[in-house]
């Protein structure tokens, strides 16, 4: 449904964007996910026609964005992370107004503003001015306002940044019951947002893609690796780390923390292993001291922060 290549901005000598390849398919619900300045909102404004790319190609439908980005933006709902409301309006007048904009008719305009009124839980705040509204029924007002042509893409900015924990539940389910008709593209810097929203998710860090995967992928490989953290005092590590490498199911050893009392070490093991009672037996026979053993499961945090570290 929506085809990109080749997607570069610039800022003056700033790539934000980098050659980005993507392809949304319809009906799904993904995730662009990546820390904060890596390129999420510049990547979102250019798919929705807001910023022009210093350079690729965007294709939505038969659209080309380059040419026909008013057809493009008729098929899409925007909602960018801080909603762009007018706080001097009563909730139902700005969607009247934004109704009109869109040029529904008169038939149609009030069964459109009361379902999404249903949808995104706003009927108590109707004839209240929005400027008295909390964040989270900004954010509510926000994404009926993005739904009132009924579009078939729907494109979300960080939709619960700056919400409290229940209003980022019922955000969520919000998300997920319109999910269920409609394309979403949904752009979030915390991981387990995108678990509990979203079908597949494409990691982007400085720019570029560094990963792009279905949820359930991403479960599998953050579970298929073990981390086992050791502490160590009166240890080096060259020599802890040529002793540990003749035990079996070890894959790699990297130096955490060493000082003059201690060395911190992260050790790395084969899927589904446990070899914690051989590294301490092994320990055990030297001259070191341990001071800290514990296995810690490879999560998606950890997946996450290997994929978007400092390289």
């Amino acid at each position: 449904m929506i085809h990109i290549q080749g997607l570069t901005k610039y800022y003056g000598n700033l790539c934000a964007v980098d050659h980005i390849d993507l392809e949304v398919r319809k009906g799904e619900i993904m995730g662009l996910l990546g820390p904060n300045g890596a390129g999420k909102t510049t990547t979102m404004r250019m798919l929705t026609g807001f910023l022009r790319p210093t350079s690729g190609t965007i294709r939505v439908k038969e659209y080309d964005i380059a040419e026909q980005s008013l057809e493009i933006k008729k098929l899409m709902g925007y909602l960018p992370e801080s909603a762009p409301l007018y706080h001097e309006m009563l909730t139902f007048d700005y969607l009247n107004y934004v109704a009109d904009i869109r040029d529904l008719d008169k038939s149609r305009k009030i069964s459109r503003i009361d379902l999404l009124a249903d949808l995104c839980g706003i009927n108590d705040v109707m004839h209240k001015p929005i400027g008295e509204l909390s964040r989270g029924y900004k954010q509510r007002v926000g994404l009926a306002h993005a739904m009132m042509n009924d579009p078939e893409i729907l494109v979300l900015d960080e939709p619960t940044s700056g919400l409290d924990p229940n209003q980022i539940i019922e955000i969520r389910n919000i998300i997920r019951q319109i999910g269920k008709e409609k394309t979403i593209i949904l752009s979030t810097h915390i991981l387990s947002e995108a678990e509990a929203t979203c079908d597949r998710v494409v990691i982007i860090d400085r720019g570029k893609i560094v990963t792009d995967s279905d949820m359930e992928t991403l479960k599998r490989s953050a579970g298929e690796e073990n981390i086992i953290n050791i502490t160590l005092r009166n240890a080096e590590f060259e020599q802890v780390k040529e002793e540990l490498k003749l035990l079996g199911g070890i894959i790699g050893i990297k130096r955490m923390e060493e000082d003059n009392e201690v060395l911190r070490l992260s050790i790395t093991c084969e899927p589904s292993t446990d070899i914690r009672e051989e590294i301490y037996l092994r320990i055990k026979q030297t001259g070191w001291i341990l001071l800290e053993l514990h296995q810690e499961a490879r999560t998606l945090e950890r997946v996450f922060r290997e994929l978007t570290r400092e390289k």
